[in-house]
């Protein structure tokens, strides 16, 4: 899955369950992807692009589902989340209709297409609601687990994907139902990262045992996680870092203190995020630029955990 982004391993396994499941049908709100072409051609029964119209696309998504079908409903994130809100609210919250919502791009993945294109809001305000899970998917192999998820699932599902083609970190599918992985354990404590953010939080890792401190890595791809046993993995460690491309209030961040809190096991966590001191990002010139505006580039990142 090395050579494919995450985007397209997804779709192409979507593509392999539809031509066996003939209710899985794509309502497309005028993104394109090679993995698409498939559908267009062999399934175009099986797939609808209502153009730019966000809120459109989730009623009939909706719809859909009423009658049956599997939905997954598929736009750049900002526009296929924050542009249906209030409709995802209704049909996917309120009414509990199982629509997959599929966002390509979260986080500062379109990072030179400035605010209207980055998405640092969205695990915040969709796990606010109830019946809908946030999926921050890392990798290729992910993205194909994932998929097979949403495709049998009774709830509404929110897949967040990366842009462009990363490295993979998981050789073998992750347990989706769980909800988190740990890659490693450290004497001195453990980073939770989830998505893109898990490259450089592996970078962090090692840059903090060449300084003496020995740090384990946990990805926390879905919220909500299995939180017992979240709780309990947390609780072993000495020191807790979260590490996350998004809003601190209301990030995975928050919700560590959150299920921690409410299982009576208070513990001081460090959160590392976007204050909202920086606001919205103008910053060009890459990602890597724009980590470095709000802090959250590799090396700040070490200095402030060492601190």
């Amino acid at each position: 899955m090395s050579n494919l982004t995450q985007r397209d391993a997804f779709w192409t396994r979507i593509f392999e369950l539809a031509k066996k499941d003939r209710d899985i049908v794509i309502v497309s709100e005028d993104m394109g992807a090679p993995a698409l072409d498939q559908f267009r051609v062999e399934l175009p029964e099986q797939f609808v692009n209502v153009g730019i119209a966000e809120q459109n696309g989730l009623l009939v998504g909706a719809g859909m589902a009423l009658e049956g079908k599997k939905p997954f409903v598929y736009a750049i994130a900002p526009f296929v989340t924050l542009r249906a809100l209030e409709l995802i609210r209704v049909e996917c919250g309120i009414m509990d209709i199982p629509v997959t919502l599929v966002g390509v791009g979260a986080g500062f993945g379109y990072e030179d297409s400035g605010p209207t294109h980055h998405l640092v809001e969205d695990i915040a305000i969709l796990r606010s609601m109830p019946h809908i899970s946030v999926n921050n998917v890392a990798d290729a192999e992910m993205a194909r687990a994932v998929a097979d998820y949403c495709a049998t699932a009774k709830h509404t599902n929110y897949v967040r994907l990366e842009r462009k083609l990363t490295q993979n970190v998981y050789s073998v599918p992750p347990d989706i139902e769980k909800g988190f992985t740990v890659f490693s354990e450290g004497a001195d404590g453990v980073l939770v990262a989830s998505g893109f953010m898990l490259q450089p939080a592996k970078e962090i890792v090692a840059g903090l045992k060449a300084r003496g401190k020995d740090f384990g890595l946990i990805d926390l791809f879905r919220i909500p996680a299995n939180e017992p046993e979240l709780v309990k993995t947390l609780a072993a460690a000495k020191k807790i870092v979260s590490y996350e491309e998004h809003f601190l209030p209301g990030g995975f961040g928050s919700y560590l203190l959150e299920i921690m809190n409410d299982a009576e096991c208070n513990r001081n966590i460090l959160r590392l995020g976007v204050e909202h001191a920086h606001g919205y990002n103008y910053v060009y010139g890459g990602r890597n630029e724009i980590h470095k505006s709000v802090a959250l580039d590799v090396p700040t990142v070490i200095d402030r955990i060492l601190a």
